[in-house]
């Protein structure tokens, strides 16, 4: 079977990343040496999004999100790709989470669901705080599981409570797609 073609060039965290990646697709990567990530990366990443256009594809976890913020500040029309925490996990007892330990599926999938966010400073926030509080997704019982399962329903990530509201903006989600995905979100559990 022939690999897919991306034309972008793949943000990750490490080497391991860079195999499993292009174990699935055919693809260039750029690695960010885990949180290391430094100006002179930066710059590449910059570099390949006026060339190529990049995607950024780190894991579903705390380093993976801080690297994640810091290129979206540097490089703020770069494409994402989120894969869910669930099909991250390792198969080794402490479980580590990462790109390297996903199915060739979960990868594909991930790569072909790519959002690309835009300035949430000059938008209107469609969703606001009160609503995100009266779904249950921000305060209270319950809520920090939610917000996992919709960030993976919707591939924006995981989001602590400050986030969900601007990473909903960013990527353009109404509040019809909350509505359904929560929906969705609610049957599972």
């Amino acid at each position: 079977m022939d690999k897919t073609i991306i034309e972008e060039i793949i943000v990750v965290e490490g080497k391991d990343d860079t195999k499993r990646i292009q174990e699935v697709v055919e693809a260039d990567t750029i690695e960010t040496i885990g949180s290391a990530i430094n100006d002179e990366i930066l710059a590449q990443i910059q570099h390949a999004q006026e060339i190529r256009g990049v995607i950024v594809f780190t894991d579903p976890d705390f380093a993976g999100e801080k690297i994640r913020k810091i290129i979206m500040e540097a490089v703020p029309d770069a494409k994402h790709a989120f894969l869910p925490r669930a099909q991250a996990q390792g198969k080794k007892k402490h479980r580590s989470l990462g790109v390297e330990h996903a199915s060739d599926t979960a990868i594909i999938e991930a790569l072909e669901r790519v959002v690309t966010p835009i300035d949430a400073q000059t938008t209107q926030a469609a969703i606001s705080r009160q609503e995100l509080m009266a779904l249950g997704l921000l305060a209270g019982s319950g809520s920090k599981e939610r917000r996992e399962k919709i960030g993976d329903e919707l591939r924006i990530g995981y989001t602590n409570g400050k986030q969900l509201q601007k990473r909903l903006t960013m990527f353009r989600i109404t509040k019809e797609e909350l509505l359904a995905a929560l929906e969705k979100v609610e049957e599972k559990i």
